[in-house]
Protein backbone atom coordinates (compact mmCIF):
# COMPACT_ATOMS: atom_id res chain seq x y z
CA UNK A 1 0.00 0.00 0.00
CA UNK A 2 1.37 3.62 -0.95
CA UNK A 3 2.14 6.15 1.52
CA UNK A 4 -0.86 8.14 0.05
CA UNK A 5 -3.15 5.43 0.25
CA UNK A 6 -2.43 4.79 3.34
CA UNK A 7 -2.96 8.42 4.36
CA UNK A 8 -6.21 8.49 2.40
CA UNK A 9 -7.50 5.68 4.11
CA UNK A 10 -7.41 7.54 7.29
CA UNK A 11 -9.75 10.28 6.18
CA UNK A 12 -13.88 10.22 6.18
CA UNK A 13 -14.08 10.49 2.36
CA UNK A 14 -16.66 9.64 0.65
CA UNK A 15 -14.49 7.64 -2.06
CA UNK A 16 -13.00 5.62 0.43
CA UNK A 17 -16.80 4.61 2.06
CA UNK A 18 -17.46 2.61 -1.17
CA UNK A 19 -13.67 1.54 -1.18
CA UNK A 20 -14.17 -0.36 1.91
CA UNK A 21 -17.52 -1.54 1.43
CA UNK A 22 -16.14 -3.28 -2.10
CA UNK A 23 -13.42 -4.78 0.10
CA UNK A 24 -15.21 -6.62 2.67
CA UNK A 25 -18.92 -7.19 0.70
CA UNK A 26 -17.14 -7.37 -2.86
CA UNK A 27 -20.09 -9.57 -4.11
CA UNK A 28 -22.47 -8.21 -2.10
CA UNK A 29 -25.64 -6.25 -4.19
CA UNK A 30 -24.86 -2.94 -3.50
CA UNK A 31 -27.53 -0.98 -5.90
CA UNK A 32 -30.20 -2.42 -8.04
CA UNK A 33 -31.83 -0.10 -10.51
CA UNK A 34 -34.79 -1.58 -13.30
CA UNK A 35 -33.42 -5.23 -12.75
CA UNK A 36 -29.86 -4.48 -13.12
CA UNK A 37 -27.44 -5.68 -10.45
CA UNK A 38 -24.48 -4.09 -9.64
CA UNK A 39 -22.42 -5.38 -6.42
CA UNK A 40 -19.85 -3.04 -4.57
CA UNK A 41 -16.80 -4.25 -6.44
CA UNK A 42 -18.73 -3.44 -9.64
CA UNK A 43 -19.46 -0.13 -8.65
CA UNK A 44 -16.13 0.13 -7.50
CA UNK A 45 -14.74 -0.58 -10.61
CA UNK A 46 -16.95 1.84 -11.97
CA UNK A 47 -16.62 5.09 -10.18
CA UNK A 48 -13.23 4.34 -10.39
CA UNK A 49 -13.02 4.31 -14.01
CA UNK A 50 -14.66 7.48 -14.21
CA UNK A 51 -12.52 9.34 -11.72
CA UNK A 52 -9.90 8.34 -13.95
CA UNK A 53 -11.71 9.70 -16.56
CA UNK A 54 -12.01 13.10 -15.61
CA UNK A 55 -8.40 13.78 -13.93
CA UNK A 56 -7.41 13.31 -17.61
CA UNK A 57 -10.13 15.54 -18.84
CA UNK A 58 -8.53 18.19 -16.50
CA UNK A 59 -10.48 18.00 -13.35
CA UNK A 60 -8.31 18.43 -10.62
CA UNK A 61 -8.20 18.80 -6.77
CA UNK A 62 -11.46 21.40 -6.51
CA UNK A 63 -12.33 21.32 -9.74
CA UNK A 64 -16.40 21.07 -10.41
CA UNK A 65 -18.04 18.80 -11.93
CA UNK A 66 -22.03 19.84 -12.89
CA UNK A 67 -24.62 16.75 -13.21
CA UNK A 68 -27.99 16.67 -14.21
CA UNK A 69 -29.50 13.38 -14.15
CA UNK A 70 -32.64 11.75 -12.94
CA UNK A 71 -32.40 8.78 -10.70
CA UNK A 72 -30.37 5.79 -11.93
CA UNK A 73 -26.75 3.87 -11.75
CA UNK A 74 -25.38 7.13 -13.81
CA UNK A 75 -26.15 9.23 -10.66
CA UNK A 76 -24.91 6.81 -8.08
CA UNK A 77 -21.19 6.19 -10.68
CA UNK A 78 -20.79 10.08 -11.30
CA UNK A 79 -21.98 10.97 -7.61
CA UNK A 80 -18.54 8.51 -6.26
CA UNK A 81 -16.50 8.87 -9.31
CA UNK A 82 -16.50 12.50 -9.02
CA UNK A 83 -15.66 12.07 -4.79
CA UNK A 84 -12.70 10.02 -6.08
CA UNK A 85 -11.27 12.63 -8.45
CA UNK A 86 -10.59 15.07 -6.02
CA UNK A 87 -13.23 17.39 -7.68
CA UNK A 88 -16.04 18.78 -6.25
CA UNK A 89 -20.07 17.54 -7.60
CA UNK A 90 -22.71 20.19 -8.11
CA UNK A 91 -25.89 17.72 -8.44
CA UNK A 92 -28.77 20.24 -10.20
CA UNK A 93 -32.79 19.78 -9.91
CA UNK A 94 -33.28 18.64 -13.26
CA UNK A 95 -36.75 20.43 -13.23
CA UNK A 96 -35.24 23.75 -13.63
CA UNK A 97 -35.37 26.08 -16.46
CA UNK A 98 -32.43 27.19 -18.58
CA UNK A 99 -32.29 30.14 -16.82
CA UNK A 100 -31.67 28.47 -13.58
CA UNK A 101 -29.33 26.07 -14.84
CA UNK A 102 -27.25 28.77 -16.14
CA UNK A 103 -26.85 30.20 -12.79
CA UNK A 104 -25.79 27.20 -11.08
CA UNK A 105 -23.48 26.53 -13.46
CA UNK A 106 -21.80 29.66 -13.50
CA UNK A 107 -21.90 30.20 -10.11
CA UNK A 108 -20.24 26.90 -9.50
CA UNK A 109 -16.98 27.32 -11.84
CA UNK A 110 -18.35 23.93 -13.21
CA UNK A 111 -15.85 22.35 -15.85
CA UNK A 112 -17.43 19.75 -17.76
CA UNK A 113 -21.45 18.92 -17.15
CA UNK A 114 -22.82 14.84 -17.36
CA UNK A 115 -26.57 15.26 -18.02
CA UNK A 116 -29.35 12.89 -19.56
CA UNK A 117 -30.25 13.22 -23.11
CA UNK A 118 -33.55 14.63 -22.01
CA UNK A 119 -31.63 17.96 -21.23
CA UNK A 120 -29.45 18.02 -24.60
CA UNK A 121 -31.74 20.61 -25.60
CA UNK A 122 -31.49 22.97 -22.49
CA UNK A 123 -28.08 22.97 -22.42
CA UNK A 124 -27.25 23.56 -26.06
CA UNK A 125 -30.15 26.48 -25.44
CA UNK A 126 -27.58 28.30 -22.58
CA UNK A 127 -24.16 26.46 -24.16
CA UNK A 128 -22.51 30.20 -25.25
CA UNK A 129 -23.06 31.57 -21.79
CA UNK A 130 -21.78 28.61 -20.06
CA UNK A 131 -17.87 29.63 -21.09
CA UNK A 132 -16.67 28.09 -18.21
CA UNK A 133 -17.59 24.44 -19.46
CA UNK A 134 -15.25 22.48 -21.82
CA UNK A 135 -16.73 19.15 -21.93
CA UNK A 136 -20.65 17.94 -21.86
CA UNK A 137 -21.22 14.49 -20.87
CA UNK A 138 -24.89 12.68 -22.01
CA UNK A 139 -26.19 9.59 -20.82
CA UNK A 140 -28.41 7.47 -23.50
CA UNK A 141 -26.41 9.67 -26.52
CA UNK A 142 -26.07 7.07 -29.40
CA UNK A 143 -22.48 7.99 -30.41
CA UNK A 144 -20.27 11.12 -29.49
CA UNK A 145 -20.13 14.19 -31.48
CA UNK A 146 -18.19 17.42 -31.44
CA UNK A 147 -20.18 19.24 -28.93
CA UNK A 148 -21.09 16.47 -26.65
CA UNK A 149 -19.47 12.50 -25.03
CA UNK A 150 -21.16 9.50 -24.96
CA UNK A 151 -21.38 8.33 -21.50
CA UNK A 152 -20.71 4.91 -21.90
CA UNK A 153 -17.30 5.65 -24.27
CA UNK A 154 -16.12 6.56 -20.70
CA UNK A 155 -16.28 3.20 -19.54
CA UNK A 156 -14.35 1.86 -22.44
CA UNK A 157 -11.79 4.59 -22.74
CA UNK A 158 -7.93 3.83 -21.25
CA UNK A 159 -7.80 5.87 -18.10
CA UNK A 160 -5.74 5.21 -15.29
CA UNK A 161 -7.41 6.45 -11.75
CA UNK A 162 -4.50 8.31 -9.64
CA UNK A 163 -5.05 8.69 -5.96
CA UNK A 164 -5.58 12.41 -4.55
CA UNK A 165 -3.16 12.81 -2.39
CA UNK A 166 -3.43 16.51 -1.20
CA UNK A 167 -7.28 15.34 -0.53
CA UNK A 168 -8.72 16.19 3.16
CA UNK A 169 -11.46 15.24 4.67
CA UNK A 170 -12.57 19.03 5.39
CA UNK A 171 -12.21 19.99 1.38
CA UNK A 172 -15.47 19.97 -0.78
CA UNK A 173 -16.84 17.00 -2.06
CA UNK A 174 -20.56 18.19 -3.50
CA UNK A 175 -22.32 21.73 -3.58
CA UNK A 176 -25.78 21.22 -3.16
CA UNK A 177 -27.88 24.38 -3.94
CA UNK A 178 -30.67 24.76 -1.75
CA UNK A 179 -34.21 25.07 -2.98
CA UNK A 180 -34.34 28.60 -3.92
CA UNK A 181 -37.81 28.61 -2.50
CA UNK A 182 -37.69 31.91 -1.62
CA UNK A 183 -35.37 33.56 -5.02
CA UNK A 184 -31.87 32.59 -5.65
CA UNK A 185 -30.38 29.30 -4.61
CA UNK A 186 -27.09 29.39 -2.49
CA UNK A 187 -24.71 26.79 -3.17
CA UNK A 188 -23.90 24.80 -0.01
CA UNK A 189 -20.34 23.34 0.00
CA UNK A 190 -20.46 20.11 1.89
CA UNK A 191 -17.23 18.75 2.44
CA UNK A 192 -16.39 14.99 2.53
CA UNK A 193 -16.69 14.81 6.38
CA UNK A 194 -19.96 16.26 6.34
CA UNK A 195 -21.62 13.40 4.19
CA UNK A 196 -19.59 10.87 5.74
CA UNK A 197 -20.52 11.61 9.48
CA UNK A 198 -23.96 12.54 8.90
CA UNK A 199 -23.92 9.01 7.35
CA UNK A 200 -22.57 7.63 10.64
CA UNK A 201 -24.81 9.65 12.67
CA UNK A 202 -28.01 8.19 10.73
CA UNK A 203 -27.03 4.90 11.62
CA UNK A 204 -27.13 5.55 14.77
CA UNK A 205 -30.31 7.47 14.78
CA UNK A 206 -31.93 5.41 12.71
CA UNK A 207 -30.77 2.04 14.29
CA UNK A 208 -30.33 0.36 10.81
CA UNK A 209 -29.16 -2.74 10.62
CA UNK A 210 -25.80 -4.60 8.85
CA UNK A 211 -27.18 -5.37 5.07
CA UNK A 212 -30.35 -3.70 5.14
CA UNK A 213 -32.74 -2.88 2.10
CA UNK A 214 -33.45 0.52 1.27
CA UNK A 215 -35.46 2.13 -1.18
CA UNK A 216 -35.08 5.61 -2.74
CA UNK A 217 -37.68 7.13 -4.87
CA UNK A 218 -36.64 11.29 -3.96
CA UNK A 219 -34.46 12.77 -6.13
CA UNK A 220 -30.80 11.70 -5.72
CA UNK A 221 -30.26 15.17 -6.26
CA UNK A 222 -31.58 16.02 -3.30
CA UNK A 223 -29.41 15.86 -0.57
CA UNK A 224 -30.98 13.73 2.15
CA UNK A 225 -30.82 10.80 -0.80
CA UNK A 226 -28.19 11.31 -1.70
CA UNK A 227 -26.30 11.04 1.19
CA UNK A 228 -28.34 7.48 1.76
CA UNK A 229 -25.76 6.49 -1.04
CA UNK A 230 -22.39 6.79 1.98
CA UNK A 231 -24.49 5.81 4.71
CA UNK A 232 -25.72 2.27 2.68
CA UNK A 233 -22.22 1.96 2.08
CA UNK A 234 -21.39 1.94 5.47
CA UNK A 235 -23.75 -0.49 6.85
CA UNK A 236 -22.89 -2.74 3.32
CA UNK A 237 -26.52 -2.71 2.01
CA UNK A 238 -28.89 -3.01 -0.47
CA UNK A 239 -30.33 0.14 -2.29
CA UNK A 240 -33.61 -0.07 -4.76
CA UNK A 241 -33.61 2.68 -6.96
CA UNK A 242 -37.01 3.84 -8.82
CA UNK A 243 -36.26 6.75 -11.29
CA UNK A 244 -39.79 8.31 -10.63
CA UNK A 245 -42.05 8.33 -7.54
CA UNK A 246 -45.08 6.02 -8.58
CA UNK A 247 -46.79 5.39 -4.88
CA UNK A 248 -48.10 1.90 -6.28
CA UNK A 249 -44.68 0.61 -7.56
CA UNK A 250 -43.30 1.36 -3.89
CA UNK A 251 -45.76 -0.85 -2.50
CA UNK A 252 -44.89 -3.25 -5.03
CA UNK A 253 -41.45 -3.06 -4.19
CA UNK A 254 -41.57 -2.81 -0.41
CA UNK A 255 -43.94 -6.10 -1.07
CA UNK A 256 -41.33 -8.25 -3.38
CA UNK A 257 -37.56 -6.82 -2.23
CA UNK A 258 -38.88 -6.87 1.38
CA UNK A 259 -37.42 -3.45 1.46
CA UNK A 260 -37.27 -2.59 5.08
CA UNK A 261 -36.15 0.76 5.08
CA UNK A 262 -37.79 3.96 3.40
CA UNK A 263 -37.30 7.74 3.28
CA UNK A 264 -39.73 10.01 2.21
CA UNK A 265 -41.19 13.43 2.48
CA UNK A 266 -44.56 13.94 3.61
CA UNK A 267 -46.55 14.43 0.22
CA UNK A 268 -45.25 11.53 -0.89
CA UNK A 269 -46.76 9.31 2.35
CA UNK A 270 -50.14 11.19 1.30
CA UNK A 271 -49.72 10.09 -1.72
CA UNK A 272 -49.20 6.09 -0.39
CA UNK A 273 -51.93 6.29 2.00
CA UNK A 274 -54.53 6.80 -1.10
CA UNK A 275 -53.78 4.27 -2.94
CA UNK A 276 -56.56 1.89 -3.44
CA UNK A 277 -56.49 -1.05 -1.58
CA UNK A 278 -53.54 0.08 0.13
CA UNK A 279 -53.75 -2.12 2.95
CA UNK A 280 -53.66 -5.62 0.55
CA UNK A 281 -50.24 -4.86 -0.13
CA UNK A 282 -47.83 -6.60 2.44
CA UNK A 283 -45.10 -4.16 3.66
CA UNK A 284 -44.74 -6.81 6.81
CA UNK A 285 -40.60 -5.99 5.95
CA UNK A 286 -40.63 -2.78 6.94
CA UNK A 287 -38.78 -1.62 10.09
CA UNK A 288 -38.00 2.15 9.26
CA UNK A 289 -40.47 4.80 7.67
CA UNK A 290 -38.46 7.98 7.83
CA UNK A 291 -39.74 11.02 7.00
CA UNK A 292 -38.99 15.09 6.72
CA UNK A 293 -38.04 17.73 4.04
CA UNK A 294 -41.14 19.30 5.41
CA UNK A 295 -43.13 19.42 8.34
CA UNK A 296 -45.21 16.39 8.57
CA UNK A 297 -48.98 16.93 9.37
CA UNK A 298 -50.16 15.13 12.66
CA UNK A 299 -52.62 13.21 10.32
CA UNK A 300 -50.18 11.54 8.40
CA UNK A 301 -48.06 10.66 10.34
CA UNK A 302 -50.48 8.52 12.61
CA UNK A 303 -51.73 7.01 9.66
CA UNK A 304 -48.60 5.89 8.29
CA UNK A 305 -48.24 4.37 11.49
CA UNK A 306 -51.11 2.81 11.17
CA UNK A 307 -49.99 1.18 7.83
CA UNK A 308 -46.69 0.33 8.73
CA UNK A 309 -47.86 -1.42 12.46
CA UNK A 310 -44.07 -3.30 12.40
CA UNK A 311 -41.58 -0.32 11.35
CA UNK A 312 -40.92 2.96 13.65
CA UNK A 313 -41.50 6.27 11.89
CA UNK A 314 -38.44 8.48 12.81
CA UNK A 315 -39.28 12.58 11.65
CA UNK A 316 -36.51 14.01 10.87
CA UNK A 317 -35.97 17.50 10.54
CA UNK A 318 -33.13 19.60 9.25
CA UNK A 319 -31.80 21.49 6.14
CA UNK A 320 -29.03 21.52 3.13
CA UNK A 321 -26.78 23.08 5.12
CA UNK A 322 -26.45 20.21 7.86
CA UNK A 323 -25.86 18.08 5.50
CA UNK A 324 -28.82 17.17 5.99
CA UNK A 325 -30.16 15.56 9.32
CA UNK A 326 -30.26 17.46 12.77
CA UNK A 327 -33.33 16.68 15.17
CA UNK A 328 -35.08 13.37 14.64
CA UNK A 329 -38.25 12.56 16.73
CA UNK A 330 -37.64 8.60 17.45
CA UNK A 331 -40.24 5.63 17.48
CA UNK A 332 -40.87 5.67 21.22
CA UNK A 333 -41.81 9.07 21.53
CA UNK A 334 -44.30 9.08 18.28
CA UNK A 335 -47.27 8.97 20.14
CA UNK A 336 -46.37 11.38 23.49
CA UNK A 337 -44.42 13.54 21.38
CA UNK A 338 -46.52 13.74 18.36
CA UNK A 339 -46.09 16.95 17.30
CA UNK A 340 -42.18 17.57 17.86
CA UNK A 341 -39.33 16.50 15.49
CA UNK A 342 -37.57 15.73 18.09
CA UNK A 343 -34.63 16.22 20.05
CA UNK A 344 -30.37 16.49 18.14
CA UNK A 345 -28.83 14.58 16.23
CA UNK A 346 -25.81 12.68 18.21
CA UNK A 347 -22.86 15.20 17.01
CA UNK A 348 -24.93 18.07 16.45
CA UNK A 349 -25.20 20.90 18.58
CA UNK A 350 -28.30 23.07 18.84
CA UNK A 351 -29.75 26.03 20.85
CA UNK A 352 -32.86 28.13 20.54
CA UNK A 353 -32.34 31.74 20.37
CA UNK A 354 -33.61 35.37 20.48
CA UNK A 355 -32.43 38.27 17.66
CA UNK A 356 -29.35 38.65 20.08
CA UNK A 357 -28.63 34.80 20.25
CA UNK A 358 -29.75 34.64 23.33
CA UNK A 359 -30.93 31.60 24.34
CA UNK A 360 -35.18 31.36 24.90
CA UNK A 361 -36.65 30.11 27.80
CA UNK A 362 -38.55 26.72 27.41
CA UNK A 363 -41.45 26.70 25.96
CA UNK A 364 -40.95 30.15 24.12
CA UNK A 365 -40.09 30.54 19.78
CA UNK A 366 -36.69 31.36 18.78
CA UNK A 367 -34.46 30.57 15.97
CA UNK A 368 -32.64 27.33 15.95
CA UNK A 369 -29.21 27.51 15.39
CA UNK A 370 -26.53 24.51 14.86
CA UNK A 371 -23.17 23.71 14.99
CA UNK A 372 -20.83 20.71 14.68
CA UNK A 373 -19.08 18.42 11.85
CA UNK A 374 -21.91 18.00 9.34
CA UNK A 375 -22.37 21.72 9.35
CA UNK A 376 -21.50 23.06 5.69
CA UNK A 377 -18.00 24.69 4.87
CA UNK A 378 -19.56 28.21 3.13
CA UNK A 379 -21.61 29.02 0.51
CA UNK A 380 -19.82 28.94 -2.72
CA UNK A 381 -18.77 32.09 -4.13
CA UNK A 382 -20.84 33.94 -1.83
CA UNK A 383 -18.52 35.53 1.54
CA UNK A 384 -21.36 38.23 2.46
CA UNK A 385 -23.84 35.19 2.72
CA UNK A 386 -21.60 32.92 4.19
CA UNK A 387 -20.59 35.60 7.22
CA UNK A 388 -24.51 36.03 7.65
CA UNK A 389 -25.15 32.42 8.36
CA UNK A 390 -22.65 31.91 11.34
CA UNK A 391 -23.21 35.11 12.69
CA UNK A 392 -22.00 34.81 16.50
CA UNK A 393 -20.52 31.56 15.89
CA UNK A 394 -23.43 29.00 15.18
CA UNK A 395 -25.54 28.22 11.54
CA UNK A 396 -28.36 30.26 11.50
CA UNK A 397 -31.24 27.74 10.11
CA UNK A 398 -34.06 30.18 9.75
CA UNK A 399 -36.50 28.10 11.52
CA UNK A 400 -38.21 29.23 14.69
CA UNK A 401 -39.33 26.50 17.24
CA UNK A 402 -40.10 25.42 20.56
CA UNK A 403 -37.68 23.50 22.91
CA UNK A 404 -39.79 22.07 26.13
CA UNK A 405 -38.29 20.49 29.34
CA UNK A 406 -36.72 17.24 27.66
CA UNK A 407 -35.21 19.07 25.12
CA UNK A 408 -37.48 17.97 22.24
CA UNK A 409 -38.04 20.74 19.52
CA UNK A 410 -41.29 21.62 18.06
CA UNK A 411 -41.20 23.35 14.47
CA UNK A 412 -43.45 26.53 14.67
CA UNK A 413 -42.49 27.26 10.94
CA UNK A 414 -39.52 29.36 8.97
CA UNK A 415 -39.02 32.36 9.99
CA UNK A 416 -39.72 33.98 6.63
CA UNK A 417 -43.32 32.25 6.40
CA UNK A 418 -44.49 33.45 9.73
CA UNK A 419 -47.84 35.43 9.77
CA UNK A 420 -48.17 38.64 11.71
CA UNK A 421 -51.11 40.01 12.28
CA UNK A 422 -52.55 42.83 14.52
CA UNK A 423 -49.54 42.29 16.74
CA UNK A 424 -49.93 38.35 16.95
CA UNK A 425 -47.36 36.14 15.73
CA UNK A 426 -49.55 33.28 13.77
CA UNK A 427 -47.67 30.22 12.60
CA UNK A 428 -49.07 28.43 9.24
CA UNK A 429 -48.08 24.58 10.67
CA UNK A 430 -50.48 25.26 13.35
CA UNK A 431 -52.81 26.02 11.10
CA UNK A 432 -52.18 23.30 8.34
CA UNK A 433 -52.09 21.19 10.95
CA UNK A 434 -55.59 21.36 11.25
CA UNK A 435 -56.58 21.68 7.96
CA UNK A 436 -54.79 18.58 7.61
CA UNK A 437 -57.42 16.24 9.99
CA UNK A 438 -60.63 17.62 7.84
CA UNK A 439 -61.38 14.23 6.27
CA UNK A 440 -62.17 16.15 2.94
CA UNK A 441 -58.05 17.92 2.60
CA UNK A 442 -55.92 16.53 0.86
CA UNK A 443 -52.86 19.20 1.32
CA UNK A 444 -53.01 22.16 1.89
CA UNK A 445 -50.96 25.86 2.49
CA UNK A 446 -51.12 29.13 4.73
CA UNK A 447 -49.87 32.07 3.94
CA UNK A 448 -49.38 35.30 4.95
CA UNK A 449 -51.27 37.56 2.46
CA UNK A 450 -51.36 41.96 2.93
CA UNK A 451 -54.22 42.85 4.70
CA UNK A 452 -54.46 47.63 5.06
CA UNK A 453 -56.11 47.10 8.62
CA UNK A 454 -53.60 44.38 10.20
CA UNK A 455 -50.54 44.03 7.83
CA UNK A 456 -51.41 40.75 6.89
CA UNK A 457 -53.56 37.86 7.67
CA UNK A 458 -54.21 34.42 6.67
CA UNK A 459 -55.07 32.69 3.38
CA UNK A 460 -55.71 29.26 3.01
CA UNK A 461 -54.99 27.25 -0.13
CA UNK A 462 -56.71 24.07 -0.93
CA UNK A 463 -56.47 20.71 -2.87
CA UNK A 464 -59.48 18.18 -1.97
CA UNK A 465 -59.90 14.65 -1.82
CA UNK A 466 -61.17 13.17 -5.12
CA UNK A 467 -64.65 13.68 -5.40
CA UNK A 468 -64.82 16.17 -2.55
CA UNK A 469 -66.36 19.69 -2.09
CA UNK A 470 -66.13 22.29 0.16
CA UNK A 471 -66.89 26.12 0.25
CA UNK A 472 -64.88 29.15 1.47
CA UNK A 473 -67.06 29.59 4.60
CA UNK A 474 -66.57 25.18 5.51
CA UNK A 475 -62.84 25.87 5.52
CA UNK A 476 -62.86 28.72 7.70
CA UNK A 477 -65.69 27.71 9.87
CA UNK A 478 -63.43 24.46 10.20
CA UNK A 479 -60.79 26.23 11.67
CA UNK A 480 -62.90 29.01 13.48
CA UNK A 481 -64.12 25.75 15.78
CA UNK A 482 -60.24 24.30 16.50
CA UNK A 483 -59.00 27.71 16.52
CA UNK A 484 -58.28 30.99 18.12
CA UNK A 485 -60.23 33.69 15.69
CA UNK A 486 -57.25 35.42 14.63
CA UNK A 487 -55.54 32.54 13.26
CA UNK A 488 -58.26 31.23 11.20
CA UNK A 489 -57.96 31.95 7.63
CA UNK A 490 -59.33 34.92 5.89
CA UNK A 491 -60.03 34.12 3.02
CA UNK A 492 -59.48 30.57 1.04
CA UNK A 493 -58.99 29.32 -2.38
CA UNK A 494 -58.78 25.83 -3.57
CA UNK A 495 -56.47 24.63 -6.54
CA UNK A 496 -55.78 21.24 -8.36
CA UNK A 497 -52.34 20.96 -6.95
CA UNK A 498 -50.14 22.61 -4.55
CA UNK A 499 -46.57 24.48 -6.35
CA UNK A 500 -44.00 22.39 -5.38
CA UNK A 501 -39.95 21.87 -6.14
CA UNK A 502 -38.48 18.82 -6.96
CA UNK A 503 -37.67 17.96 -3.55
CA UNK A 504 -41.51 18.33 -2.77
CA UNK A 505 -41.00 21.43 -0.72
CA UNK A 506 -44.56 23.57 -1.16
CA UNK A 507 -43.36 26.83 -2.97
CA UNK A 508 -44.94 29.29 -0.43
CA UNK A 509 -43.50 32.59 -2.43
CA UNK A 510 -45.16 31.33 -5.61
CA UNK A 511 -48.48 30.84 -3.68
CA UNK A 512 -47.86 34.55 -2.34
CA UNK A 513 -47.17 35.80 -5.90
CA UNK A 514 -50.04 34.63 -7.43
CA UNK A 515 -51.82 36.48 -4.50
CA UNK A 516 -50.31 39.69 -5.07
CA UNK A 517 -51.33 39.51 -8.94
CA UNK A 518 -54.37 38.83 -8.38
CA UNK A 519 -55.31 41.66 -6.17
CA UNK A 520 -53.20 44.35 -8.81
CA UNK A 521 -55.79 43.04 -11.41
CA UNK A 522 -58.54 43.68 -9.65
CA UNK A 523 -57.47 47.11 -8.61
Amino acid sequence: MSSSTLFLSRQQLVGESLKRAAQQSPNKDAFVYEGFRVTYQQMEEKASQMAGWLQEQGITHNEKVGFILKNGLPFIETFFGVALSGGVGVPMNFRLAAGEIEYIVNNSDSKILIIDAEYVDVIQEIRKRIPKVEKVVVVGLENSTDDLINYDSIFDAQCEYKPVEQLRDEDGCMIVYTSGTTGRPKGAVLTHKNLYQNGMNCIWEFKLQYECNQLIVTPLFHVAAMNSLVTICLVKGTTYVHRDFDPVKVLQTVETEKINTLFLVPAMWNFILQVPNVTEYDVSSMRTCMTGGAICPLEIKENVMKLFSNAGIFDVFGQTEMSPATTVLQPEDAIRKLRSVGRPFINVEVRVVDEDMNDVPVGEVGEIVYRGPTLMKEYYNNPEATEEAFKGGWFHSGDLVQMDEEGFVYVMDRKKDMIISGGENIYPAEVEDVLYKHTDILEVAIVGVPDPAWGENVKAYVVLKPGKSLTEQDVISYCASHLASYKKPKHVEFLDALPRNASGKVLKYVLKNSHSSRDEKVQ
